[in-house]
């Protein structure tokens, strides 16, 4: 029996359509497993992804945290806080850092060669640990460049890495605001030092000590007695950035040239992130002059009461009147052996210090002659004498402080320890042994 025609003719089409619809089932599925590639659109041919640049991810701040309560928290404090905002990591790179249990600590103190180094911390952590210790905190945001932000990141996680950390911390060349400051200039092309470098407000070293650490009369004396002429030279205002809140101020204060060659601010926002019920930092440092000259006449009269009638007769005055010449003259020459050791160390700022008129490690002679004259004229005499030659030091040094070639603003020094000095020696003119009295 043979097929009727019509019925194949039906069958090569069943045919075809099957082949048809296994084709275009095939096509479905690579269309499927095909993705479109990001960024082209369908029939408009093959296009070249779009790339952010490096570095548009992140941003850039400088945190600057005001004064504290510790000596070494006095001037301030500030950091870099880089945000990478497609990852989160929000650091705040550090160079403040040092161990009071590190190797050699305290050699490494007293020869000016101590070492801090640079680490980055979580900077809510930093920011929070400030705001328990009530210290304000400021934030500025700076307008860099994809490009700048980029190896300002990079240049800081290199200084992070343990052989590059370290450093030798000078505290006026070498510090945490000064390396701060350096990494920002780094990137702006030395932008910061070429507009800084030159301009002098007749500010130094020495008047930001005064300022910053007159909120403890004993730290302002102590420190101040130990700086030589080199803090009282003039300094630039790139210098003065040493001192983190002048380097706040004056970026705030900054412009830099874009591509296009216009000027932009270099900070975008400025806000304390952290208030604080502390007073603000002096702008200058006090007019004491007057105080230590009362100080130094009350120390000098006291010392000159041994010559009276009244001090002699007594032996309770007498006693305490050699009591405080000899712890005067002691303490006077153990800061004098200081000064000296100074010299030969790294503390550079201490060169050159005039206060050795006045205080200096001939005083430790006085301490062990005072005692001595109860025991004779001979060392009534010895005394005497070396006192006058103390006294006429200290009445050289001030004629020295007085002339041109002097550099050194110590003259509430002279305030202080010439009339103690004149006090003594007074007090030892006349003073006749005690014995059979």
């Amino acid at each position: 029996m043979m097929r009727h025609p019509t019925f194949r003719s039906m069958e090569t089409r069943s045919a075809w359509a099957a082949a048809l619809s296994v084709a275009v089932c095939v096509l479905g599925l690579f269309a499927v497993a095909t993705p479109p590639v990001l960024g082209q659109n369908p029939g408009s041919g093959p296009q070249t992804p779009q790339v952010a640049e490096p570095g548009t991810e992140l941003r850039v701040w400088l945190v600057t945290a005001a004064p504290g309560d510790a000596v070494w928290e006095r001037y301030g404090h500030n950091a870099i806080r880089v945000l990478d905002t497609r990852t989160g990591r929000d650091v705040s790179y550090n160079w403040g850092i040092f161990d009071f249990e590190q190797v050699d600590f305290i050699p490494r103190f007293l020869q000016g060669r101590m070492l801090y180094r640079m680490a980055p911390f979580r900077t809510d952590a930093m920011i929070a640990s400030y705001a328990q210790t009530n210290r304000e905190v400021r934030l500025q945001e700076l307008n860099l460049t994809a490009a700048q932000k980029l190896a300002l990141r990079d240049f800081a996680e290199n200084n992070a890495l343990p052989e590059n950390r370290n450093y030798i911390y000078q505290y006026f060349a070498d510090n945490c605001s000064t390396r701060a400051r350096d990494l920002l200039d780094l990137v702006l092309g030395g932008a910061l030092q070429d507009s800084y470098s030159a301009e002098d407000r007749g500010a130094s070293y020495r008047f930001h000590t005064r300022r910053l650490t007159q909120v403890d009369p004993l730290i302002y004396t102590g420190m101040d007695l130990l700086l030589g002429s080199p803090t009282d030279a003039p300094i630039s205002v790139w210098d003065e950035m040493f001192v983190p809140m002048v380097l706040a101020d004056e970026l705030n204060a900054f412009s830099v040239s874009d591509a296009s060659g216009s000027l932009r601010p270099l900070v975008l926002n400025d806000e304390i992130v952290v208030p604080s019920s502390r007073a603000d930092a002096p702008l200058a440092p006090p007019s004491w002059l007057w105080a230590y000259l009362m100080i130094g006449l009350v120390v000098g009269g006291v010392l000159a009461l041994r010559s009276t009638e009244r001090v002699r007769s007594s032996i309770v005055l007498r006693n305490v009147s050699l009591f405080v010449g000899t712890v005067w003259s002691l303490l006077g020459g153990v800061v004098g052996l200081v000064l000296v050791g100074l010299l030969f160390t790294d503390h550079i700022f201490s060169y050159r210090n005039e206060n050795l008129f006045l205080v200096n490690p001939l005083m430790l002679v006085t301490a062990v002659l005072l005692p001595l004259t109860l025991l004779g004229e001979r060392w009534k005499t010895r005394a005497y004498t070396w006192s006058l030659l103390l006294a006429g030091l200290a009445l050289a040094g001030l004629l020295w402080h007085l002339l041109p070639w002097s550099t050194q603003t110590s003259a509430m020094f002279f305030a202080l320890f010439l009339p103690a000095h004149l006090g003594l020696a007074w007090s030892l003119r006349d003073v006749a042994p005690l014995e059979g009295r």
